[in-house]
């Protein structure tokens, strides 16, 4: 199985939700510190060049593949791979269960502030603060939809499956 966490940048909470899903951070009734947040692999060090990338975090548990990838205002991009994937899938014959599992809906608007100033703007002193406060405020909501994706792989029949996770929304 591959997941493929995926948001507008790919560099927050898609790293969060790798980190949370290969077990490299573990959920907690304490908050997230900073220096454990900064420390996530690929937590805020991409950059614009980096969209469109498929950046490899490692093997989980079940052997499975956990990727990210940051789209920008694409919403075509999900659903274009889906189609990609069906075509290689049927030429191919290849049987891997791929899930796409949107992180957007968990993005607090502080960590989107913080994005805009430490990744667009350059300017960290300032972005950096708002997004550590930002993902403490998040965590608990990309945990319990990691988790989920986790649940949803495992237990749906589909080959690819597209998780736009509403509900994790605040």
């Amino acid at each position: 199985m591959i997941y493929i966490y995926n948001d507008y940048g790919g560099t927050h909470t898609t790293a969060l939700a790798a980190a949370y899903h290969l077990k490299e951070i573990i959920q907690s009734e304490q908050q997230l510190t900073k220096e454990e947040i900064l420390n996530v692999k690929y937590f805020n060090k991409l950059t614009k060049k980096d969209a469109g990338r498929f950046i490899f975090h490692g093997i989980d548990e079940n052997g499975d593949s956990v990727y990210t990838i940051g789209r920008k205002s694409s919403k075509l991009v999900v659903p274009a791979l889906k189609n990609l994937i069906f075509l290689i899938q049927d030429k191919h014959q290849i049987n891997e269960k791929i899930i796409f599992s949107n992180t957007s809906p968990t993005v607090p608007t502080v960590m989107s502030i913080g994005g805009f100033f430490s990744r667009g703007l350059k300017i960290d002193f300032i972005g950096v603060p708002l997004l550590v406060l930002g993902a403490k405020q998040c965590c608990d909501n990309i945990f319990r939809l990691v988790e989920n994706t986790k649940q949803l792989g495992h237990t749906s029949e589909d080959q690819v499956i597209v998780l736009e996770n509403i509900a994790f929304k605040d």
